[in-house]
C-alpha cells in the first residue's frame, strides 16, 4: 500500500442546469403578481365581510339593549350598587364577620335611609308640584313689561323685514292634577323594580366572590386563572373607589346646596339639595338642569330679579368649583373622561333608555374606560375617551 493519502472525492456534477434555474426564477417571479393580486382581493373581501358582520352584532345588540329595558336597567343599577357596596362587607369578612350578616346589615341600613328621605321629601315635592302653576300665574303679571318690550322688538324686526306679524292666540292653561289614584296606581311597579334591585344588590353582596371562583375554575391554564383574577381584582377595586367617590362628591355638593338655600331662605332646601345630588350623576347636563331649577324657584319665590337669580347663581359656582378643582383632585387621571366621549355617550343611553340611561350612562362609561385599559388590544379605547 502507498504511503500517501487517496485524494478526496470530487462532487458530482448539478444535474440542474443553469438555464433551467433561470427560467424557474423567472417563472416565479412570473407568478407573484398574479398570486398577490389574488390575496389582496381575498383580504379585501373578508375585510368587507368582517365590517358588515360587525355592524350586524352592532344592531343586534342595540336593539337587544332596547327591547331589554325593563330587564337591563335594574340588573345594571344593582350591578353599580353592589360593586359600591362590595368593599364595606368585603371589610366586614375580613375580620371574621359573616358575608351574609354584613350584607344584611347594609342592605337594611341602605334601605331604611332611603325609606326616610322618600318620606321626608314626598310632602314638599308633592306641594311643588301642585302650587307651580299657581306660582306661575301669579309671576306673570310681574314680567308682563318685559314680555311687552321684547314682543314691541319682534313686531319692529318684522316691518323691517316686511314680513306679516303673527299673534299667537292665548291659549288656555292646562290643569296639574296629580292625585292620590296616581300614586296608587303607579305604586306596584314602582314597588316591583325596587324589590328586584333590592334582591340583585343583595345576591351580588353575598355571592360575587363565588361567581367569579366559579368562573376562575373554568380557566384552562393556571396562569391564565392567576391574570383573570389581576385583572377582575383590579377593576373591581378601580370601579368601586370610583363609585364611592363619585357618590360622597354628590352627596357633598347636596349638603352644600342645600345649607346655601337655607341661607338663602329658599323654602324646602333638602328638597332642592337631593335634586342636585341625583342631578350630578349627568355631568354638564345635571349642572345645568339643577341651575335652571334654582333660577325657577327663586323667582317664584322672591319678590325682586336679584334676590331671585342669587341661588342660582350661587349654585353655578359651587358646581365650578366641584367639576374644575375637587373632582378631578380626588379622581386623577386614570377616571377623568372626554368631554365630547361623554355628551356622545349620554345622548347614546339617554336615547336608548331615557332618564335611567342619562343616569347611569357616566358610571357605564368610566367602567368601560377601566376594563379596556386592562384588556389587551382594546387599550385604544380607553386612550380615546379619556381626557
Amino acid at each position: 500500500m502507498s504511503d500517501f493519502p487517496s485524494p478526496l472525492p470530487t462532487p458530482l456534477p448539478s444535474t440542474t442546469a443553469p438555464g433551467a434555474a433561470v427560467s424557474t426564477l423567472i417563472t416565479r417571479g412570473r407568478r407573484k403578481p398574479g398570486s398577490s393580486r389574488s390575496t389582496r382581493r381575498i383580504s379585501r373581501h373578508l375585510r368587507a365581510i368582517r365590517i358588515s358582520l360587525t355592524g350586524m352584532i352592532l344592531l343586534a345588540v342595540l336593539y337587544t339593549v332596547v327591547l331589554g329595558k325593563s330587564l337591563l336597567v335594574p340588573l345594571v343599577l344593582a350591578a353599580f350598587i353592589g360593586l359600591a357596596l362590595n368593599p364595606i362587607v368585603v371589610a366586614a369578612a375580613r375580620v371574621r364577620f359573616p358575608r351574609w350578616l354584613a350584607a344584611v346589615i347594609v342592605m337594611v341600613t341602605l334601605n331604611v335611609g332611603l325609606v326616610s328621605a322618600i318620606a321626608t321629601l314626598s310632602t314638599p315635592a308633592l306641594n311643588w308640584f301642585h302650587e307651580a302653576p299657581t306660582a306661575m300665574r301669579a309671576f306673570a303679571p310681574k314680567i308682563k313689561p318685559m314680555t311687552q318690550q321684547i314682543e314691541a322688538a319682534s313686531r319692529a324686526t318684522q316691518n323691517l323685514v316686511g314680513g306679516a306679524v303673527t299673534r299667537n292666540a292665548p291659549q288656555a292653561n292646562a290643569g296639574f292634577a296629580f292625585t292620590a289614584w296616581d300614586i296608587v296606581a303607579g305604586a306596584p311597579k314602582v314597588l316591583a323594580s325596587v324589590l328586584t334591585v333590592a334582591l340583585l344588590v343583595f345576591f351580588f353582596l353575598v355571592y360575587g366572590d363565588e361567581i367569579l371562583r366559579r368562573a376562575v375554575e373554568i380557566s384552562p391554564t393556571f396562569a391564565y386563572k392567576r391574570h383573570t383574577v389581576s385583572i377582575v381584582r383590579s377593576i373591581q377595586v378601580e370601579v368601586s373607589s370610583y363609585l364611592l367617590l363619585t357618590a360622597a362628591i354628590n352627596v357633598t355638593l347636596g349638603l352644600v346646596t342645600a345649607g346655601m338655600l337655607y341661607l338663602y331662605g329658599v323654602p324646602d332646601p333638602l328638597l332642592w339639595g337631593t335634586v342636585a345630588t341625583v342631578a350630578n350623576f349627568i355631568p354638564y347636563v345635571g349642572a345645568i338642569t339643577t341651575t335652571t331649577v334654582l333660577a325657577v324657584v327663586g323667582v317664584l319665590h322672591f319678590q325682586e330679579v336679584g334676590p331671585a337669580l342669587l341661588p342660582a347663581a350661587t349654585f353655578a359656582g359651587i358646581t365650578a368649583i366641584e367639576g374644575n378643582l375637587l373632582t378631578p383632585m380626588l379622581q386623577g387621571r386614570r377616571s377623568r373622561l372626554s368631554p365630547v366621549a361623554i355628551l356622545l355617550w349620554l345622548l347614546i343611553w339617554g336615547w336608548l333608555w331615557g332618564i335611567p340611561g342619562a343616569l347611569l350612562a357616566v358610571p357605564m362609561l368610566t367602567c368601560v374606560k377601566l376594563v379596556t385599559a386592562k384588556l389587551r388590544g382594546w387599550e385604544w379605547f380607553a386612550h380615546i375617551i379619556s381626557r
